[in-house]
């Protein structure tokens, strides 16, 4: 299974954003926003699910539990 910082990184390319805009959708800087992907450093809870929303994926995709990318 794939890291979080990965599954990231690969949703927010196939949905053509750049980590400036992920950091500003999220509220948070653009190096917090890279230290997700580089896997540094894990965004709270709330913006998971933010996340997880916004690429319609199911959080245990999102953070490497599952390889079912589908909600259930």
């Amino acid at each position: 299974m794939a890291a979080f910082g990965e599954r990231l990184k690969e949703e927010r390319e196939k949905a053509g954003i750049n980590q400036e805009d992920m950091a500003k959708m999220l509220g948070v800087t653009p190096r917090a926003y890279q230290m997700y992907e580089y896997g540094e450093g894990y965004p709270r809870f709330l913006k998971l699910i933010a996340l997880a929303d916004r690429f319609d994926v199911s959080l245990d995709y999102l953070v490497g539990r599952s390889d079912i990318r589908e909600r259930r």
